[in-house]
């Protein structure tokens, strides 16, 4: 049996057209991408509903919930890349021993962040503000989220098992009930309905540990029941260190570039809030709204890195420059709506988060601004993952470094002492425009090496 699914593993990922194989493999993971951006939106609109303040709160704990989120998905990079490259090789084995340590890993990732947000979550949101009704719904937020973490680890590992294999469409419905299950509990926890207490924030974290407790369920009943061909058994749920430093070593430059975001997402909250909270509140709707136009993108590139990582290890070239093209013309027109959108109907989009006169002042010239980095920024995310499937994330990391740390703050801090909130949005077009050459750079680096070690 698991010969004849690898066969026709093979048979998808070898030898199907390019642009139809990225796009079976990428639209699945795309749509429940889109889920979970709608997840994010709806969450910060019933938030919204209830104070600016919850709104600035949820902004304050983003960067601590995206360096957790991010160790999981960096994690899940060199899993999934070892897996298909495991099974591109024919060696069964070891795909399955890479899914036990990753199992493995997901418990210990869990107890790391728990802690964390147990003993620093209180001290990480002070550092922002010391505006104390906003720090309180923070607090309360952040310790729930880090707490419930496990299950978000389980749940990537799941979605990263299917992906590896082809079987994205699992993958989806894996997301896509999970988030569902978010929204739909988000309302109950959050205002009170059925005679629960009204939660506020709470209610929005104990709803986000729930969803992820149901998408990692979900997960790990399709890869039992339904993904065959990457066995996995409980003796292999243990450290194979050989494997986590493969794992890390192309995956850890992802988890540091989350937690560069992460930083720069807190400095871009304490450069913000010298202005005013409301600052604040814009941008992590702006965070909020640009998802449904990235995260389609990184569904994308899931679907893109495993057919590269198979091909890569198959040794089959020209399938890899393909498959390249096509990811970059799907990018980038994602990224020409979005830029359409902020554009055009910047007010419209802050319209759905209950926005003041003061918001909509600040929010309207913010989209505008900001939106212009995102002609360029399709082409670098892409060039970025296939850096990491063939064996070069540290580029991807250079880059990550150079657009955010070197560029994005410093010009957002310069920016900022002109004394005019307006031109501090400058910062991301031109880290942006970096990032592109830079990218362009790497991604050359990268298929010249390919070409050597392919021969």
């Amino acid at each position: 049996m698991a010969q004849t699914h690898n066969s026709l593993n093979s048979a998808r990922m070898g030898e199907m057209p390019e642009g139809r194989l990225l796009l079976s493999m990428a639209i699945p993971m795309m749509l429940s991408m889109l889920v979970q951006a709608l997840y994010n939106v709806v969450d910060s609109i019933y938030v919204a509903r209830v104070s600016e303040d919850c709104l600035s709160a949820l902004s304050l704990a983003f960067p601590a919930q995206n360096i957790m989120i991010g160790l999981g998905t960096g994690t899940g990079v060199g899993v999934s890349t070892l897996i298909s490259r495991g099974l591109g090789a024919g060696d069964t084995k070891r795909a399955g021993r890479v899914a036990g340590t990753a199992i493995f890993l997901s418990l210990c990732c869990w107890v790391l962040i728990a802690l964390l947000g147990i003993f620093f979550g209180d001290v990480f949101i002070r550092s922002q503000t010391n505006i104390e009704n906003i720090r309180a719904y923070a607090d309360s937020y952040l310790r729930i989220v880090t707490v419930g973490s496990l299950f978000v680890y389980l749940e990537i590992s799941a979605e990263r098992f299917l992906q590896s294999t082809g079987q994205t469409r699992l993958s989806m419905w894996t997301q896509m009930i999970g988030a569902v299950s978010n929204i739909l509990l988000d309302p109950i926890f959050i205002y009170g309905w059925f005679g629960l207490p009204a939660m506020g924030t709470a209610g929005a974290a104990v709803a986000t540990v729930i969803g992820q407790a149901v998408g990692a369920f979900v997960g790990f009943a399709f890869q039992l029941r339904r993904n065959l061909e990457l066995p996995i058994s409980i003796r292999e749920i243990r450290p194979h260190w050989r494997i986590i430093g493969d794992i890390y070593r192309i995956g850890f430059p992802s988890i540091l570039m989350m937690c560069i975001g992460s930083l720069t997402n807190y400095l871009m909250n304490i450069i913000l809030i010298g202005f005013t909270s409301t600052a604040v509140a814009v941008y992590g709707v702006y965070f909020k709204v640009q998802s449904f136009f990235f995260m389609p993108i990184f569904g994308l590139n899931n679907g893109l890195i495993p057919i590269v990582g198979y091909n890569f290890g198959a040794r089959k070239r020209e399938r890899i420059y393909r498959t390249l093209r096509y990811a970059i013309l799907y990018a980038t027109i994602i990224m020409l709506l979005g830029f359409s959108a902020f554009q055009l109907i910047p007010g419209t989009l802050l319209g759905i988060f209950s926005p003041s006169e003061s918001m909509l002042a600040i929010g309207i010239p913010a989209l505008r601004r900001i939106s212009l980095s995102f002609l360029f920024a399709g082409f670098c995310i892409v060039a970025g993952s296939v850096c990491q499937a063939l064996d070069k994330s540290m580029y991807s990391f250079f880059v990550s470094i150079l657009r955010q740390v070197v560029v994005l703050i410093p010009a957002a801090w310069l920016l900022s002492r002109t004394g005019v909130l307006d031109n501090v949005w400058w910062c991301f077009p031109i880290a942006e425009v970096m990032s592109l050459l830079a990218s362009f750079f790497f991604l050359k680096r990268s298929l010249r090496d390919m070409e050597k070690r392919i021969g």
